[in-house]
């Protein structure tokens, strides 16, 4: 597992070369749109919503003493539950719509590795990728929301808090990089065997989320570079992967 970790995270390494080598820029122009216009809907949305949520908190504080200080935190964990949920949101949003956009990339890159090799893979039009990204997305959606509102709420727990923030960190890379790796398996599997390929897979996953959720925590510029260099370095291992000798 650590050691899948470490591989994904090294893919990162030399993306930005190989795009500009490929001249795949282009391809990330309307991604990059839908994630920077997605990311301030979402910012937007967690400062108009933290107060309603603050109250639905505080209502669970049923006593008189300390009820100033309750509102106080109450109102910090509204924000940071929204934005913890919207970050989840955002990244399912931007990975689905941007499927018809990124298999071609995936592709282009996959030519390049394997050069001359002949190799075959399924063939698919924007509309299945954009279904199939869609799918994909909406089942790890619910699956991420099922595992990370548990956490967010144990991540309150004095001390020990801060293991359950760090699984939620994790859970939300792991998530991340299987939309990242789909990319380049739409065209080998088909949707029960690609859920499969990453859970086999579970590390090389988290690895390349990890840069990418920190990548985000880079404000405007992690909303522009994460998705390029994330799906590049996804691309790369993944077909790596693919076609190490059995």
């Amino acid at each position: 597992m650590v050691t899948n970790i470490l591989k994904g995270i090294k893919a990162y390494f030399g993306t930005l070369s190989l795009i500009s080598k490929l001249k795949l820029w282009k391809y990330f122009v309307i991604p990059v749109s839908i994630s920077l216009l997605t990311g301030i809907n979402i910012l937007v949305l967690a400062f108009s919503l933290s107060d309603n949520v603050a109250q639905l908190i505080i209502k669970f504080w049923i006593w008189d003493w300390g009820a100033n200080t309750f509102g106080m935190v109450s109102q910090v964990i509204g924000g940071l539950l929204i934005l913890v949920l919207g970050f989840v949101f955002h990244k399912h949003i931007v990975m689905a719509l941007s499927a018809p956009f990124m298999s071609p990339v995936s592709q282009k890159i996959e030519k390049h590795l394997l050069g001359k090799t002949i190799y075959v893979y399924r063939e698919t039009t924007f509309m299945q990728q954009l279904l199939r990204g869609i799918r994909i997305n909406f089942r790890n959606l619910l699956r991420e929301l099922s595992l990370i509102i548990p956490l967010i709420l144990l991540s309150f727990i004095p001390v020990i808090g801060v293991v359950f923030t760090i699984l939620i960190f994790l859970v939300q890379a792991y998530y991340v990089g299987f939309g990242n790796m789909d990319y380049t398996m739409e065209r080998h599997f088909d949707y029960k065997e690609s859920i499969q390929f990453v859970k086999q897979h579970s590390g090389t996953a988290i690895g390349n989320g990890i840069i990418f959720m920190c990548l985000l925590f880079i404000p405007v510029i992690g909303f522009v570079l994460s998705m390029p260099i994330a799906v590049v370095a996804a691309s790369t291992e993944t077909v790596r992967i693919l076609h190490q000798p059995k």
